[in-house]
């Protein structure tokens, strides 16, 4: 089964629009794990079965197991969430952005060694910095677009005189993520829920491409603005929400914590597409 097909699949089985990006930081783990790198694994384990019935989808994020010589825990990660969630698609969050041999060595370590369904990428460097991704037929690779974060307008809200009309450069991206890039049907776009108006300007020049939205919870992202702005039938959405439902509590009860806040964001998504 391929990426869109699983995502599909988890969405309509879980009732659910939602993701739950995991992003383990040891300082903010809860009491009795607190500060130690050595129990991220039992804390991401613990999130995902406290949620696996109501997410759409599962994004770890690398660099919070990177930064911690964590990678054999989100390799073991990984294949827990493959044996305990079967059902649920994972985005690795990597954002690799490289050309030739170095991409195919991301693509390997994404796919290969995590087993990840998807992967999120930076198109900045052109299509064959994306070409090696979409070797792995059936799997999915999302282009940044235009991201939650202030400093995205540096270069995303910035004008490109020398193609016809002028687009912005993110509507750009948009644009060769729906057609010319998008051989395979493998593509989709990252897009912040901070800029729902963006949001539905993407979603007018990609109106099928899956959209991975992050900035719900702790950035401040209006889930219901998100999911009206980019959800169409033909159109998915993944809305993230990270540190709002990891640390919803920083006790024992951090598990049936999280879960409670995760029933909680997809009520709101829920009710917003119906």
């Amino acid at each position: 089964m391929n990426f869109i097909d699983m995502l599909r699949d988890a969405t309509a089985q879980n009732n659910s629009l939602l993701c739950v990006g995991l992003d383990p930081e040891p300082t903010r783990l809860p009491a009795g794990m607190l500060g130690d790198t050595h129990k991220i694994y039992d804390f991401c384990a613990a999130i995902v079965d406290a949620t696996a019935d109501l997410v759409c989808a599962f994004k770890p994020q690398i660099a919070y197991f990177a930064a911690h010589r964590a990678e054999d825990q989100l390799e073991r990660l990984m294949q827990h969430m493959r044996c305990n969630a079967p059902h649920v698609p994972v985005i690795l969050d990597a954002k690799r952005g490289d050309i030739g041999s170095t991409a195919e060595q991301y693509a390997k370590e994404a796919f290969e060694r995590y087993g990840a369904d998807a992967v999120t990428l930076s198109p900045f460097m052109g299509f064959d910095s994306i070409e090696p991704y979409l070797a792995y037929h059936g799997k999915g690779a999302f282009l940044l677009c235009r991201t939650s974060n202030p400093g995205g307008d540096d270069l995303q809200s910035q004008r490109l005189a020398s193609v016809e009309g002028q687009p912005l450069m993110y509507e750009h991206v948009a644009r060769l993520a729906q057609g010319p890039w998008n051989r395979n049907g493998q593509l989709g776009l990252v897009v912040g829920a901070t800029y729902p108006q963006e949001i539905e300007r993407v979603r007018s020049i990609a109106p099928t491409l899956p959209l991975l939205i992050p900035g719900v919870g702790a950035q401040g992202g209006d889930a219901v603005a998100t999911v009206r702005a980019g959800l169409r039938s033909d159109g998915p959405i993944i809305v993230n929400s990270s540190r709002a439902i990891l640390y919803a509590s920083n006790g024992a009860d951090f598990a049936a914590a999280a879960r409670a806040e995760a029933m909680r964001t997809r009520s709101v998504l829920e009710a917003a597409r119906g």
